[in-house]
């Protein structure tokens, strides 16, 4: 992840599925960066967040805010990044992470000008290329002002650094537009007026520069009533002379160039200014220019040789000793790896060396070698290398003021001192400029066909260049024709592929230098559904003992025939999955996919059911007993690394859920959506619960188990009732339920049905009925021993008994629930039972005992991320305020249950804080928003068809009208026209 503050507010994780954060959340976020690695209070947020006057509610919204980046963190494996320390929350972002870091780092330690003016001038223009617009934009509050002046007088520090660099170089005719932008930003900024007029002066401008100083002199007096300092008046005075002490002194004569051996630079060559900007600084920030080797690497068809020859070129003025080339050939077609001592040969002749200078032995050549290379400024790419036995010989000595740009596919670990440049595809605007830029207009008529093909061709340079001259060279096709014939799987990587180049065959050539058991796992991870995978599985589906599964997936990794965006997880480039996939159905036996892929659905689904029985261990008795596996397991230890593993292992658990539905592997799908339907439900992901449960439920009616129907119709009313309010809908699944449960004689599943047909009833405020189903629900489970079963009946007879107004009866009955749900480590049941006893609370008028297990109920639900609870304990929170009398905080508490409900679409709660800020604004006379708020929450109301929406109704009328409103008009009597 890499957080931005240099420009506008980000925190970036690519390929990541990182949530998104609101311009508050970054505005602590950016506090917290700019004191990065130091303990900060919830006092001190809300002081840089508001000042002398912040709302009652700063330290509420500083938690919540807390909470959000804690998710964010989590999402893109940087869970430990934040952490609270007993002085406040500490950031700690690692190196490369946090563009201020950088810029400090390469600002600080830029070497005196005396030294290299040239290297030092590279690297502050490295450091200032960091900056992306005005510092902290995109949010507000109390501290911003002052920290971004702070650091816009870093930033001119430096400019006005490399401009004293860059006139001592002789380059004024390239700093007067930069230090003209700077100046007008900054008109009383004095010393960069003076770098100005001095860039001006010695480009032959002397009117301009006057003209310059005048300005400045009539702003500084007009603002400050002051006059400029000594050092300015004597500049201008010497300007106005032209004093001979301003000019250059004369330039040493210029060293021949030598010859340059880079192959041709392509001119549609696009994108690639981070990674340039990066080989550039790796350069600059080397002190005294002394060897630099930078090793990039990437997966076949990224563009690392078009990089580093891009680069070379760029680069070339700075090396006047010579700019070299040799290609190793390790993953040329046709050829071998070119040998050391080759390599050696053809470079020391580019150098000049004759061939009968050149020594025969290996350890000669690379002698001679570093002879020449000592005190010389030389670039050299090494490309297409296979690995560091390959290179060791070609390195320089330790005298030598050298630049090598080294690329293989494979990682050169070992090369001690190289700075590494791994290589990812194309961002996606870059993909379409390059493809535009072969494709030509017709890219331009189809821009959403062009980024249908991009993403088919997986944003791989090689897959664009093929596609987009496919196209070019077909005048009649279409860009939406490429696309639909990219669309079949089957002969995708056929169509990327021309008579001298292919996606397909550079993947071959990196396979082939794989060992045996490096392509049995490539064959096989081309089998897994889901798009990543851990060590764990891997093992699972190879049939290996973890450390070896391991150890293949690095080497794999190494390769660049995986990739790893999160720590300990791998995935295939999409092109490669593909060819993975097509490798395997070619090479592995039919037998041994399907047994391959068995192990690994089950690893799956035990690990799955584990996780969830430490999420909610009080409906363990309900879901489907899995057996350990033969295979290597690691299943969650606690809570935390349950949420952990089932957050990062969703998207994975949902494709091997359809796989095994599409295969009629009904063994597999039917359990692992009971499994999982807890936790889907739980934690916002009801699509993924409806569509697994839709799976499971047309596997049990095709195999006729209708005790697996009964179970699985319980679980997908669930949905309906919990998280779209289709009570209705959800009593008809509950009552086929019953009626299946009764016919097999199923008492477990008949005592969900009925339980569940109670709580319904107690939404729909039908409490004989809710409380006749409790108490059957409630014998039957006590009867079976299936305690949670017996806790949730006791929730909702306490609430029924709440809203009855029998209050002791009420709470005896959630004091037991809560009792059976610690006793059994259930926090979802707590969380539930503790916001339920808060609201008998308030139904008593004691609104302070409330807030306190409302508080507690919150704490339990962002702890272990239950988003829905966490959107009641809000909105209950919030009702309590009202009650004491704080519409303030209870509209703050409002707003935030109601932004978590859209998140993660729990229609009741939505309408239950649209409902309370319809109030809240009514009490505070903002009778537009009551308005707008009650109407929301009415729409919702009706939808779930609930008692709430006649009450919404009464309210509304009861409202005074809103300064929008028509005017009524008057009937019209009989003689006038209607």
């Amino acid at each position: 992840m890499r957080f931005t503050i240099l420009g506008p507010v980000e925190a970036v994780a690519p390929g990541s599925e990182a949530p998104g954060l609101a311009p508050r959340h970054r505005s602590v976020l950016a506090y917290l960066l700019l004191h990065a690695g130091v303990a900060i209070s919830t006092d001190r947020l809300v002081d840089a967040m508001w000042g002398p006057l912040p709302p009652d509610s700063a330290r509420a919204q500083i938690q919540t805010t807390i909470a959000a980046i804690r998710r964010m963190l989590r999402a893109s494996g940087n869970d430990r990044m934040l952490v609270t320390r007993p002085a406040g929350y500490v950031i700690t972002p690692g190196p490369g992470q946090l563009d201020l870091d950088e810029f400090t780092r390469l600002t600080a330690t830029a070497p005196d000008a005396s030294d290299d003016p040239v290297d030092t001038a590279d690297r502050i223009r490295a450091a200032l290329a960091l900056w992306r617009g005005e510092p902290l934009s995109g949010i507000t509050a109390h501290y911003v002002q002052g920290a971004r002046g702070r650091l816009d007088g870093q930033r001119l520090t430096a400019v006005e650094r490399l401009a004293e660099l860059e006139l001592s170089l002789g380059r004024h005719e390239d700093l007067i537009d930069e230090l003209s932008a700077h100046l007008a930003a900054h008109p009383l900024r004095e010393r960069l007026c003076c770098r100005l007029m001095l860039a001006l002066h010695r480009a032959g401008r002397q009117t301009d520069a006057l003209d310059v100083a005048r300005t400045f002199r009539s702003n500084l007096a007009e603002e400050q009533g002051l006059d400029p300092g000594h050092a300015f008046s004597t500049l201008e005075q010497d300007i106005l002379r032209d004093a001979p002490g301003l000019r250059l002194p004369a330039a040493a004569p210029a060293k021949p160039q030598a010859s340059n051996f880079l192959p041709f630079d392509v001119p549609d060559f696009t994108g690639r200014e981070d990674e340039l900007d990066g080989l550039t600084r790796t350069w600059a920030g080397n002190n005294g220019g002394v060897v630099t080797i930078s090793a990039i690497d990437g997966m076949a068809g990224v563009g690392k040789t078009t990089l580093a020859v891009h680069a070379g070129h760029r680069l070339a003025a700075r090396f006047p000793d010579g700019q070299l080339f040799v290609d190793l050939q390790a993953h040329t077609a046709g050829q071998v790896p070119l040998e050391s001592g080759a390599a050696l040969e053809l470079l020391l002749g580019q150098l000049g060396v004759p061939a009968q200078q050149i020594p025969a032995s290996l350890a000669d050549r690379a002698a001679l070698w570093r002879s020449e290379l000592s005190g010389r400024r030389v670039l050299a790419v090494l490309d297409n290398a296979l690995g560091i036995d390959q290179v060791r010989p070609l390195l320089p000595g330790s005298s030598a003021r050298a630049l090598l740009l080294i690329t293989s596919r494979r990682r050169l670990t070992d090369l001690d001192g190289a700075h590494a440049l791994s290589m990812d595809v194309l961002p996606a605007a870059d993909a379409v400029e390059l493809f535009a830029a072969i494709v030509g207009e017709r890219a331009t008529a189809e821009p959403l066909a062009v980024l249908d093909v991009l993403q088919l061709c997986g944003f791989l340079p090689l897959a664009v260049r093929i596609a987009a001259a496919r196209l070019h060279h077909r005048p009649r096709w279409t860009v939406a024709h490429l696309a639909d014939r990219l669309r079949d799987q089957r002969r995708r990587l056929a169509e990327l592929t021309t008579s001298e180049r292919g996606v397909a065959a550079a993947f071959t050539l990196s396979y082939e230098q794989l060992t045996a058991d490096q392509q049995r796992m490539f064959r096989l991870l081309g089998l897994q559904p889901g798009r990543d995978i851990d060590p764990v599985a891997a093992a699972a589906l190879a049939d290996l003992p973890l450390d070896e599964a391991e150890t293949l997936l690095e080497d794999l990794l190494d390769a660049h025939v995986l990739a790893q965006h999160q720590l300990g997880r791998y995935t295939f480039h999409d092109l490669l999955r593909e060819h993975a996939r097509a490798t395997a159905a070619a090479q592995e036996p039919s037998e041994a996919r399907s047994e391959a892929l068995g192990r690994l659905f089950h690893h799956c689904l035990h690990t799955a059911a584990v996780a969830v029985d430490h999420l909610y261990p009080e409906g363990k008795n309900r879901r489907p007993r899995i057996p350990a596996p033969d295979t290597p397991s690691w299943p969650p230890q606690d809570e935390a690394e349950a949420i952990t593993w089932l957050d990062r292992e969703r998207a994975n658990l949902m494709a091997t859920g359809q796989y095994a539905a599409e295969h009629d592997w009904h063994s597999h799908t039917v359990p692992l959506a009971a499994t999982l339907h807890r936790y889907l439900l739980g934690h916002g992901h009801q699509a993924d619960a409806l569509t697994l449960n839709g799976l499971a439920l047309r596997a049990v009616r095709l195999s006729g188990d209708a005790a697996a129907e009964a179970r699985t119709l319980i679980d997908r009313g669930q949905v309906y009732f919990w998280w779209h309010g289709a009570y209705e809908r959800a009593a008809e699944h509950f009552r086929n339920a019953l009626d299946l449960a009764r016919g097999t004689g199923d008492r477990g599943v008949e005592a969900s049905a009925l339980a569940a047909l109670g709580t319904v009833s107690t939404r729909l405020r039908a409490y004989d009925h809710a409380h006749d189903h409790c108490v059957q629900a409630l014998a039957l489970f006590n009867d079976l021993g299936d305690r949670g079963g017996e806790a949730r009946c006791l929730t909702d007879l306490g609430i029924v008994h709440e809203r009855r107004g029998r209050y002791e009866e009420a709470h005896e009955h959630h004091r037991r629930a809560l009792h059976v749900y610690r006793e059994t480590g259930s926090r979802i049941g707590e969380t539930v039972v503790l916001n339920n006893i808060g609201l008998l609370y308030q139904r008593q008028g004691r609104y302070e005992e409330a807030r306190r297990h409302h508080d507690e109920a919150l704490d339990l639900s962002r702890r272990f991320d239950f988003p829905g609870d966490e959107a009641e304990s809000l909105n209950a929170l919030a009702e309590a305020s009202r009650s004491l009398g704080d519409p303030d905080r209870a509209a703050t508490e409002f707003d935030s249950a109601l932004a978590l409900a859209r998140e993660c679409s729990y229609l009741p709660e939505q309408a239950r804080a649209h409902n309370g800020l319809a109030h809240v604004h009514r009490d505070l006379g903002r009778i537009d928003l009551a308005h707008d708020h009650a109407r929301q929450a009415l729409d919702l109301y009706t939808t779930l068809g609930v008692p709430e929406a006649e009450e919404l109704r009464t309210f509304l009328t009861e409202l005074p009208p809103t300064a929008t409103d028509p005017e009524p008009q008057e009937e019209p009597t009989a003689d006038e026209p209607s």
